[in-house]
């Protein structure tokens, strides 16, 4: 199903994201799990996740030699995660390696996506088309990136090809930390897949509300 809102589980410990889990799990199917939280807790919390009926997205951005990511590829697959990612400058023959290891789930196989820039970063649209092309050269399902590229990576890598944009802020929020940013409604539009959203929902008085009217937006009400 296109268009998934993504809620980024950006919590200190296992406790405070079961909470938010208890919050949130009747109306967001997925959630992203980051370094904070998955250091905190380890797997705990994935298999929080998953108990609610909801998908994983393991946000560890897996950046090593080959051999060692291709490993921390089949442990996030073994762990039952529906969607893992590596970084792009890692290079192909990472990426292939990560991808392969998914692989040998088969059918049950996780998503293995790239990130290309930080969207706390800047960058030129070159560049993150450069590092998507070699993700999807390299067999990754799709890539991490700001909205904003949604565009050309559509047009250039097919419809098929993934794309998750963090840095999505509803018009009601504030910006944080994140420069290239876009509204969920400008995010579907542009071509994403998946919208990550964070803050605006968990600092929100009624998170559950909250992601309502993001996923409102996303599909235009």
């Amino acid at each position: 199903m296109p268009n998934q809102l993504i809620v980024a589980l950006d919590v200190p410990n296992l406790d405070q994201a079961r909470r938010t889990l208890d919050q949130l799990a009747d109306t967001v199917r997925w959630f992203k799990v980051g370094l904070q939280l998955f250091t905190a807790a380890g797997p705990a919390v994935v298999r929080a996740v998953r108990a609610r009926g909801a998908r994983v997205f393991l946000d560890l951005k897996f950046h090593d030699i080959p051999n060692t990511v291709a490993g921390a590829a089949q442990s996030a697959a073994a762990l039952g995660v529906e969607m893992f990612n590596v970084h792009a400058s890692g290079g192909e023959a990472m990426m292939r390696a990560a991808a392969e290891a998914a692989a040998r789930m088969g059918a049950d196989r996780p998503l293995v996506i790239a990130v290309t820039i930080l969207t706390s970063q800047t960058a030129s649209e070159a560049d993150v088309l450069s590092l998507a092309r070699a993700a999807k050269t390299s067999g990754l399902d799709g890539v991490v990136c700001s909205a904003r590229e949604a565009v050309t990576l559509r047009r250039e890598l097919g419809a098929d090809f993934k794309l998750v944009c963090p840095g999505i802020r509803p018009a009601w929020s504030e910006t944080g930390d994140q420069k290239r940013i876009i509204t969920p409604r400008e995010a579907v539009q542009a071509g994403a897949d998946y919208l990550v959203v964070g803050r605006p929902i968990l600092a929100s008085p009624s998170p559950a509300a909250a992601a309502r009217r993001v996923l409102d937006e996303m599909h235009g009400g």
